[in-house]
């Protein structure tokens, strides 16, 4: 019985048919090109197929990788217009594996790494977007409490937590000095605005390749990637997806810098903006600039992050963890741009 590297088949084996013992084995699995943070594989079975997903190894940052997060909001989400993978069982501790992890059902869809959408139609695209647009409106149309969530997040200013997990994160993980990381944690520490709108469930990292779906007629099928997920000012959600956009396009950077979104069906800021105010109900369209400036930060917090992991040898892909980490520069120099500093 073969592994790949980063799980040991034998071990997953005997806990599925602990935990699970209506899906037959034998197993088998591979590592997807997903998940940079925490590791995910998928498990191929005689009649089921799974995904696990695990903590990485080695030294982690505190309140990175919190997977028992994914999965609480997962099955509070289960019942919502929000879609998400059905959850089976999460193991908290190293006792099984070697490692947390938990197991959800594998969703067969289309996932998108490039926002520009090459090989889709115009009347794809369209439909695409629209579905992204609609599920962050039915994400944050929820009530917490209503799925039993009225607790998962700290009491207080949210942008205010926020600039303090990030910044911290950020120097924790500090490898060299950035200048323009510096410069944009001062404007942002200065800047911090009362948070104006309800607090709603805050998806932490709202884009398209966290998405999947149907591959008959483009609907949103599930969304994934929940692990920085929190209670908060849901502009935070809308200024991650803007924000994406303005990268350079390509592997890495993900964006859509550049494209003639209009002669592609892609809606445009604005457009994308005012749908989604017109859908969770807001009177006018909010000021972005703070949200804006706090995602870039928060994303170049993040790549320094999985940075640091490639260094330490503790990362999903090293390879691409190390170009991953050359963008912390261009995150926050183009939120310098953005507020014209």
């Amino acid at each position: 019985m073969s592994s790949v590297p980063g799980i040991d088949l034998l071990k997953v084996t005997n806990a599925l048919k602990s935990r699970l013992p209506q899906y037959l084995g034998p197993w088998t699995e591979r590592k997807t090109v997903l998940g940079q943070s925490n590791p995910t594989f998928i498990l191929q079975g005689k009649n089921k197929t799974l995904v696990l997903r695990r903590k990485p190894d080695g030294e982690l940052l505190k309140s990175a990788h919190m997977i028992d997060r994914e999965y609480l909001v997962m099955r509070s989400l289960s019942n919502t217009k929000v879609p998400v993978p059905k959850v089976f069982y999460l193991c908290g501790d190293r006792g099984e594996i070697g490692t947390p992890y938990f197991v959800m059902e594998y969703i067969d869809g289309f996932t998108f790494p490039e926002p520009e959408l090459p090989k889709l139609t115009i009347e794809q695209r369209q439909r695409v977007y629209d579905e992204m647009n609609r599920g962050l409106s039915e994400l944050h149309k929820i009530n917490p409490n209503d799925i039993g969530l009225g607790q998962y997040g700290k009491p207080g200013n949210y942008f205010e937590r926020q600039l303090s997990i990030w910044s911290r994160q950020f120097e924790n993980s500090a490898t060299e000095t950035i200048r323009e990381m510096d410069v944009l944690k001062e404007w942002l520490s200065k800047n911090v605005p009362l948070q104006v709108l309800p607090s709603k469930l805050v998806h932490g990292d709202w884009r398209i390749d966290n998405l999947i779906f149907s591959k008959s007629d483009f609907s949103l099928k599930a969304v994934l990637d929940w692990e920085l997920s929190t209670l908060g000012d849901p502009l935070a959600d809308l200024a991650t997806q803007l924000m994406q956009w303005s990268m350079p396009i390509g592997k890495e950077g993900r964006g859509l810098s550049g494209v003639d979104r209009k002669s592609l069906g892609i809606p445009e800021d604005k457009q994308f903006v005012e749908l989604y105010s017109k859908r969770v109900g807001l009177t006018k369209v909010p000021d972005l600039s703070f949200p804006m400036a706090l995602s870039y930060y928060k994303m170049g917090a993040i790549l320094q992050g999985v940075r640091r992991r490639a260094l330490d040898g503790n990362a999903s892909n090293p390879e691409k963890a190390i170009v991953m980490g050359k963008y912390v520069k261009i995150f926050a120099q183009s939120a310098l741009n953005y507020l014209k500093l």
